[in-house]
């Protein structure tokens, strides 16, 4: 006979129930499939309009800062430069918002099972790391149309990815856990995406920074981001050095926080949504 399972309420610190996540490990696979799935359904080009977006935005992007402003590009064509920054950010932006909205979207199911109120932002994380990987394949395509080889340097990729996904989590968590609070964080989410677009090294080079004030500026845990990926993707120039430390730091910060955070929540998540 199998005893009933009891679910009590969290005292003290809470804390990511590890165990439970990796016993819904399928729910978080069905979850991303899903998503996928919907996402190019009915589609004519399918999975190709990964490669729409942020093409799109190099053009644009090229054409202003790049022909009109002329603004430097550390010695590489500029379109290779920003499409190089597009592919971390386009990924960010993108699971961020997924993120943000995702408790507050499956409010059905929410009310009718139970399950770590976790895996919802974790599987907006993951759903664009297919379009993300498309990207990839064509900036390093594109780079070499330019005859930019990174060679070894893409070894280091997987290390950038993992720094991405962090980043996209530790902000998802928080928005997320605080749109179930406040509705107006849906109304935020754009206008806060469009500032964190050209507060970011995206259109522009870390060195238009003054030296002095880079770990200042790398408190923006994106800008370590995708100075690391440019660096990995063109093979040539310095790693960076103080702004990944300051955004290192700060997106451990902020992920610890948030989980903690949304653990907190978790428990008045199906009585508010």
């Amino acid at each position: 006979m199998t005893l009933p399972s009891i679910i009590q309420p969290t005292r003290g610190l809470a804390r990511p129930d590890l165990h439970a996540l990796w016993q819904f490990r399928e729910l978080l696979y069905f979850l991303v499939w899903r998503d996928v799935k919907v996402r190019y359904k009915q589609t004519a080009l399918g999975a190709a309009w990964a490669l729409c977006q942020p093409l799109m935005q190099m053009v644009v992007l090229t054409l202003v800062f790049g022909t009109f402003a002329r603004l430097p590009s550390d010695g590489y064509p500029y379109a290779a430069f920003v499409y190089a920054g597009l592919v971390p950010w386009t990924y960010l932006s993108t699971a961020v918002a997924a993120a943000s909205t995702s408790v507050v979207a499956e409010q059905a199911m929410l009310t009718k099972v139970w399950f770590p109120r976790l895996l919802l932002p974790l599987a907006a994380i993951v759903r664009p790391a297919v379009d993300f990987a498309l990207s990839l394949a064509a900036a390093v395509v594109l780079l070499a149309w330019y005859g930019i080889h990174p060679a070894a340097r893409l070894l280091e990729l997987p290390a950038w990815i993992t720094l991405a996904a962090a980043t996209a989590g530790c902000l998802g968590l928080w928005l997320s856990a605080l749109h179930v609070r406040f509705r107006d964080v849906q109304h935020v989410i754009p206008l806060l995406l469009q500032v964190w677009l050209f507060a970011s090294p995206v259109a522009y080079p870390v060195s238009l920074v003054p030296e002095r004030w880079r770990w200042l500026y790398g408190l923006n845990p994106l800008a370590g981001v995708i100075d690391g990926f440019r660096w990995a993707l063109t093979g040539t120039g310095q790693p960076p050095g103080p702004l990944l430390l300051a955004s290192l730091a700060m997106v451990i910060v902020l992920l610890l926080g948030g989980l903690f955070f949304f653990q907190r929540v978790e428990g008045t998540i199906a009585d508010r949504v």
